[in-house]
């Protein structure tokens, strides 16, 4: 670690990671995301129901708390993707939950088209799904922590829930209206995180290193 000249963070989380344990300051530089597959025509009004989470269903991405809690309070729930915790997934769900299983490009992008919001109950250093989410125009329900810190804005691009708990996050679907966001504002913060936005960057921070 003593022998890095530079340390590139995905996230403010990860910055504070490295300046915690390694004692080294750090550039953010946010992953590239491909938005542009997400991105709708928003004069094609459509009506939008219910929520939708995916990715690979394993235990810290914690689907668990979006199954539990969407079967509680007895809404529509899409969970796509597959991975070791879907048998168990599966059997604590109720009837308002949905599995789509592995679906393909277009048949992922259809579904979040049609949804309200995306769930994310898991914490990660960054997070790539929730900003696929935010380019289809879904506001996101995130566990406040990790690298949904630099781009769930309250009230902005979705809310926050305080804990890694069924209860919390049942509060804040209580509490959730799609009506107090605009599509087009969710896209356009988006694309802060776009493949080109990314590339632009990084070529950039390597130019300021190389001119040193």
């Amino acid at each position: 670690v003593q022998g890095v000249d530079f340390f590139i963070a995905n996230s403010n989380e990860v910055k504070r990671r490295i300046k915690k344990y390694y004692n080294r300051d750090s550039t953010v530089i946010f992953p590239a995301v491909n938005t542009k597959r997400f991105v709708k025509d928003s004069s094609k009004k459509q009506i939008r129901k219910g929520f939708v989470i995916w990715g690979r269903h394993v235990p810290y991405k914690r689907f668990d708390l979006a199954v539990e809690a969407c079967t509680r309070l007895n809404l529509p729930l899409t969970v796509i993707g597959t991975g070791p915790e879907t048998k168990k997934l599966k059997a604590m769900a109720g009837p308002t939950i949905t599995f789509a299983g592995r679906a393909s490009d277009e048949e992922l992008e259809r579904i979040a088209h049609q949804s309200e919001a995306f769930l994310f109950p898991g914490e990660e250093d960054f997070g790539i799904s929730p900003v696929e989410a935010m380019a289809a125009g879904l506001p996101v329900i995130a566990y406040k922590s990790g690298g949904a810190l630099d781009y769930v804005i309250k009230g902005k691009t979705g809310v926050f829930f305080e804990e890694q708990t069924v209860e919390s996050l049942c509060g804040a679907l209580s509490s959730f209206d799609e009506s107090d966001y605009v599509q087009d504002d969710l896209v356009a913060i988006s694309e802060k995180f776009s493949i080109e936005v990314f590339v632009k960057r990084f070529l950039a921070y390597f130019a300021k290193i190389n001119s040193r």
